[in-house]
């Protein structure tokens, strides 16, 4: 998300505190995150139950969400994987044209054995004895000497044949979109070639949230939905139709992230915190460092880093916030806490160590920190935040983990995002955001979005190009309702949705590999009577394909 358009979505934000970053040009947009709809919460608790809500169209008595088939274009998915979308050009180019062909390979299906001799050798960093102790434990838990494993993945291969029907060869910039998380993206992200050689890309992401204009039906009472939606509740192709058609939301996607850098803060670190090690026995649990500040809350914002509680009493104009003391070996040793002030500055600040966590607590112990004071801006002040989130992070294998530079500075840029459309500098969010936790904001890289991955290819004078996009693409799942959608995998694809190609021609390909059975699809397969390639129709904009694994004589545990 671009800055000039974040600045127009903050809208009530104090002018005090951000009055010379509101000068920055804001162009005539919508601004589109001014509140959330209903459609954000598809899935409410309710009196320890679960609450469906039917769709337009929807049969009656069928269930929002819970495998419904009431329209044409398949099953309405609880866990909505989001369509294949086809390939387009960052630039509109008449003098090139595209030939279409995906191919659904359901090769990640075909069980694969795993012997526990296997499994215990892949564990690295053991001892034998505790190699011996994993063959044991596998052992107990599959006695055949294995198991087979599967995925309900498939592979995607969505190849293209550009033609440049100029004289002149045309070098431009493509764009392939994919919906995906951030922290998803080590497993998701599709790797693109140019006859046969792999491309450099440049990733772009997409917003934490899209505008949807339609209605949706809300138990029994229908509401206009002008607002905007979180991605994560979609259910339907059509959803990320509403999202792409009018092409705002991949320009935004292709902008420079705001910069914070025109906002003056007052930046605190808390640097070298000591206290008593944790005793339990002397009721010092886990010792913590309380800081207490002064402050108007009509004039000073507050951002933090670091801490895990605090306390806020405008009545009285006080604040607080607490910290555990990190031990040597953990995560967050050596790694500063920040206290961020936008507007005026906080007086009066002091610490005070504590036995344990908690407003509660009145067992003070001796502690210590080193606090130090400087004029700072909040660009800056985040980007420290950030790189201390970063670093306690814990190595789970994620995107951030996979590819640091490129992964650490996009969880970067949609924090701040975030923050200017949902945190303390916007009245979005509020409640959510108000206590002004930087890890809060963090939350970003979990949710959907649509990326598009950038290259810059040449297609020949009179000649072609043959572009590929390979990845495997997750299913649509259903996680309770009818008994007769358990089990089912949905996979789908749209064939022009935001795309400025013109397409000669789309085919599909299937390769089931002898394990699914077709519930319900578009696309004509039938491989039982030889017919694994179809014509797409240019004038159908979605294929569907829901299938469940074929009944198969037992392979093993």
């Amino acid at each position: 998300m671009k800055a000039s358009v974040l600045l127009d979505m903050i809208g009530n934000t104090d002018e005090r505190i951000i009055e010379e970053a509101g000068k920055a040009k804001k162009p005539a947009a919508v601004r589109w995150l001014r509140r959330l709809s209903v459609a954000a919460c598809l899935c409410l608790a309710v009196a320890g139950g679960i609450l469906f809500f039917t769709r337009p169209g929807a049969n009656p008595g069928s269930l929002y969400g819970a495998g419904s088939t009431g329209h044409a274009g398949g099953s309405v998915f609880m866990s909505y994987a989001g369509p294949v979308f086809p390939l387009t050009l960052r630039e509109e180019n008449p003098a090139i044209s595209a030939a279409r062909r995906i191919t659904l390979d359901f090769a990640p299906w075909v069980p694969v054995w795993i012997s526990n001799e296997e499994e215990a050798a892949s564990r690295e960093g053991l001892t034998e004895e505790e190699r011996q102790e994993v063959l044991d434990a596998h052992n107990r838990w599959f006695p055949k000497g294995g198991r087979y494993e599967s995925s309900t993945n498939i592979r995607v291969t969505d190849s293209y044949t550009l033609t440049n029907a100029d004289t002149r060869e045309q070098t431009v910039r493509i764009l392939y979109p994919f919906a995906s998380s951030l922290n998803d993206l080590h497993k998701t992200r599709p790797t693109l070639t140019l006859n046969g050689e792999a491309l450099d890309t440049v990733l772009h992401s997409g917003t934490y949230a899209g505008s949807f204009q339609g209605t949706w039906d809300f138990g029994a009472e229908a509401h206009d939905n002008p607002g905007s939606v979180n991605l994560d509740s979609f259910v339907r192709w059509e959803d990320y139709r509403d999202l792409l058609a009018d092409g705002t939301y991949l320009q935004r996607a292709l902008g420079d992230f705001i910069d914070f850098r025109q906002i003056p803060v007052i930046l605190y670190a808390f640097t070298d915190a000591r206290g008593p090690e944790r005793n339990r026995a002397e009721g010092v649990p886990n010792p913590t460092i309380r800081v207490m500040f002064d402050l108007d809350y009509d004039r000073t914002r507050i951002l933090t880093w670091g801490f895990n509680g605090g306390l806020t009493d405008e009545e009285q104009g006080i604040g607080g916030r607490l910290f555990g003391i990190p031990e040597a070996g953990t995560p967050g040793y050596g790694v500063p806490k920040y206290l961020i002030v936008m507007g005026e500055d906080v007086e009066n600040l002091r610490f005070q160590g504590y036995a344990t966590g908690g407003w509660d607590t009145k067992d003070t112990v001796e502690a210590g920190v080193t606090v130090t004071r400087r004029e700072s801006d909040l660009e800056e002040a985040l980007q420290l935040a950030a790189e201390a989130w970063y670093r306690v992070r814990p190595d789970e294998g994620d995107y951030l983990s996979a590819s640091p530079e490129d992964g650490f500075a996009l969880a970067f840029g949609l924090m701040k995002e975030h923050l200017a459309a949902y945190g303390v500098l916007s009245e979005n969010g509020a409640d959510r955001y108000a206590f002004g936790m930087i890890e809060d904001l963090f939350e970003v890289t979990a949710v959907t979005r649509v990326f598009w991955l950038e290259a810059e290819i040449t297609v020949p004078a009179g000649g072609d190009a043959a572009l590929e996009a390979a990845f495997e693409k997750k299913p649509s799942l259903d996680f309770g309702g009818a008994a007769e959608h358990k089990g089912v995998c949905g996979y789908d694809l749209v064939t022009e949705l935001g795309s400025d190609l013109a397409f000669t021609g789309q085919t599909a390909r299937l390769e089931d590999r002898g394990q699914i059975e077709i519930l319900r699809q578009n696309f004509g397969f039938d491989p039982a009577g030889g017919v694994t390639e179809v014509t797409l129709d240019p004038t159908e904009p979605h294929y569907y394909l829901e299938v469940k694994k074929a009944e198969r004589p037992e392979e093993g545990n």
